[in-house]
């Protein structure tokens, strides 16, 4: 099936090896094949890109991508510690190769639809205004009800003075959710972040959300996983 799309565009998987709070989750075995190559054939089928590049530093992360026949780009030392950031990344892939858009999509978001991926897509061309198109959840609860607890195990409300207002004036609100941005790429280069001047959003169902921090996080993606 060929590409559904004029533009040239290309997805941005960072695929960094040394995560901490999960140890190599990039590439954790979910029925026996990584998620990071599950990730690769997921874009694969959405036909929507003329490559795909996994940004890493890691041998073993390399070898599982080239099995699965995309580009590679090799992360320098200064993206590939706890600080670098995912910005920062697609930024360094974006100055070695050349396209009109691109999506960064996360190695770990294995739940994602194909049919998510298209519509988001044609979401994101459907208005030539937007620059970012990212990825979002909903909050369980709402964000201006969140307490900050100090040392001391003390808790107090982030948004004292709004302590009284009814739930129903609250805004709208989303999170990132670690699935996936598109982005426009002149427009990125010079703004240099996600949360863009003219940023939209789209709303992934949670069934399709897989943001993995912990063990924990894997094991119940294990036990749900279809």
């Amino acid at each position: 099936m060929g590409r559904i799309n004029k533009l040239r565009s290309i997805a941005i998987i960072p695929a960094r090896g040394g995560s901490k709070r999960l140890p190599r989750k990039n590439i954790l075995p979910l029925r026996g094949i990584p998620l990071l190559t599950r990730v690769i054939r997921k874009i694969k089928q959405s036909s929507l890109f003329d490559e795909i590049i996994v940004s890493t530093e890691d041998k073993e992360i390399t070898n599982i991508a080239k099995k699965e026949n995309v580009l590679i780009h090799d992360r320098p030392n200064r993206l590939a510690t706890d600080y670098a950031s995912v910005t920062e990344t697609c930024l360094e892939v974006l100055s070695k190769n050349q396209t009109d858009i691109f999506c960064c999509i996360y190695a770990t978001a294995v739940l994602i639809k194909i049919d998510t991926l298209q519509k988001s897509f044609k979401k994101f061309l459907s208005d030539n205004k937007t620059d970012v198109l990212m990825g979002v959840s909903k909050y369980n609860f709402h964000p201006l009800k969140a307490m900050s607890i100090n040392k001391n195990g003390n808790a107090k409300l982030l948004f004292p003075k709004l302590k009284n207002t009814k739930s129903q004036k609250f805004p709208l609100t989303r999170v990132s959710n670690g699935t996936f941005y598109w982005a426009r790429s002149n427009e990125f280069s010079k703004q240099k972040t996600f949360y863009a001047k003219r940023l939209k959003i789209y709303d992934v169902p949670n069934s399709e959300v897989s943001d993995l921090d912990t063990y924990e996080d894997f094991i119940k993606l294990k036990n749900n996983f279809t």
